[in-house]
């Protein structure tokens, strides 16, 4: 008779031993199954983390133009970035904030002071600390993007906008330092600043209510000779990209002095997290695989020594061994595959809220303050892949052929006279 017959009989035949390893290896391709889709969360988490939390670095240097920060801003490596280019501007149209302290000399404040506004030209006001870590936050319309870059607008603090009624879509107007050029921005945004005001004495221009936020073309308009930026932060995927970033900036700046400062608190503070959850899937997965080739390798020893009377009738009748070693393989790996279709619906049933209690608790430790706005906070997604189940199919038959053909090297040391004599 077939082997493989024999196997389909002998399952039908001894339906709790056949119970009996379906169960286990539901368990195991379940856990598998679990370790699998915990390890494709944290990879798909890690990258989500990569392209929104990501390494912000800071560069500052004498030669550092808005051109050059756009060739930093290129490189592949860079998924946003943003230059900082500051002035002080007149206000027209406007009254501009004042310091309510006397100012020291027993004059009061109250003279228009020649250039009361601080212009910040930005690409990306997102990527500002102040603006990534909460302490300002836009209370009404939009902050500066990319797109801003041919338009002429404007973020404008709370306290500035309120002393002159100023809304959405209305129309301010700012004069440069010698008084030759005035350019009408449209107000897009309203910011609030968590700074007080000052308790001594301070210069309009440092008054935190008085700093606007403009595109960097709107600058070089009202002020042709700022050619160096403040600063520039770029946002890059990972800590180890930033030495690339570095190598990048000595090139093109030289090798003068500039600063540049790595800030990855952020992304080490969601990511670790998540790496560590995904280690631990991927030691789940290789403990799983150890222990259910142990277990079930015993589970076919034992089984082998129970059926020593049929293997030597069946040796005494001609069968070869190595067809005995394939009939319990074929057994096992039979037992094998609709639990790796059992352990799918399973999967989908209690791989999310597994996923969640991992990944969410993870996410919980992690300080808020250290967390920008823009952090996805959404629960993991686990997905069951096709390449999943292939996975656990491919570790399940794997681990069919290791329990019996390991077990099953005893029967090629069996005679069958010898197994007729003892079983007499």
């Amino acid at each position: 008779m077939n082997f493989v017959k024999r196997a389909g009989l002998s399952l039908r035949a001894r339906k709790v031993r056949t119970a009996v390893l379906l169960g286990i290896f539901v368990v195991i391709c379940t856990l598998l199954l679990g370790g699998f889709l915990l390890q494709g969360a944290t990879a798909r988490q890690e990258a989500d983390a990569q392209r929104t939390i990501g390494v912000d670095v800071t560069l500052k240097g004498k030669g550092l133009t808005p051109a050059l920060a756009d060739r930093f801003g290129s490189s592949p490596r860079v998924h946003r970035y943003n230059p900082r280019l500051p002035i002080q501007a007149e206000a027209r149209g406007i009254e501009p904030l004042e310091s309510d302290v006397p100012k020291p000399g027993g004059n009061r404040a109250g003279a228009k002071p020649q250039r009361p506004l601080a212009l910040n030209g930005v690409r990306d006001s997102g990527l500002l600390l102040p603006f990534s870590y909460g302490s300002n936050k836009i209370t009404a319309g939009r902050g500066i993007t990319p797109e801003d870059a041919g338009r002429e607008v404007a973020v404008v603090e709370k306290r500035l906008a309120e002393k002159n009624g100023l809304k959405l879509g209305d129309t301010i107007r700012v004069q440069s330092a010698d008084g030759k050029r005035t350019v009408p921005l449209t107000v897009v945004g309203i910011y609030r600043d968590s700074m007080p005001d000052p308790s001594r004495w301070t210069p309009p221009h440092l008054l935190p209510g008085n700093t606007l936020y403009v595109p960097v073309p709107t600058i070089q308009q009202l002020s042709p000779g700022s050619a160096d930026l403040a600063e520039a932060v770029f946002r890059i995927g990972s800590p180890e990209q930033a030495e690339q970033l570095h190598a990048e900036a000595r090139r093109l700046l030289g090798t003068g002095a500039f600063d540049f400062r790595v800030n990855d608190k952020a992304y080490k503070d969601q990511v670790r997290p998540i790496q560590r959850v995904g280690t631990l899937a991927r030691l789940i997965v290789r403990l799983i695989a150890v222990a259910g080739a142990l277990i079930l390798g015993l589970i076919v020893m034992l089984q082998i020594r129970e059926r020593r009377d049929e293997l030597g009738m069946l040796l005494s009748l001609g069968e070869k061994k190595w067809k005995l070693i394939g009939q319990h393989t074929v057994e096992v790996a039979a037992v094998a595959l609709p639990a790796v279709a059992v352990a799918a619906l399973a999967g989908q049933v209690a791989a999310q809220p597994a996923g969640d209690a991992l990944l969410g608790h993870q996410e919980s430790d992690t300080s808020p303050r250290s967390r920008p706005s823009d952090a996805p906070a959404d629960s993991p997604e686990m997905r069951v892949q096709p390449s999943d189940l292939g996975k656990v199919a491919g570790i399940g038959l794997g681990i069919s052929l290791v329990s019996t053909v390991v077990p099953g090297i005893g029967i090629l040391r069996l005679h069958p006279r010898s197994i007729l004599i003892d079983s007499e």
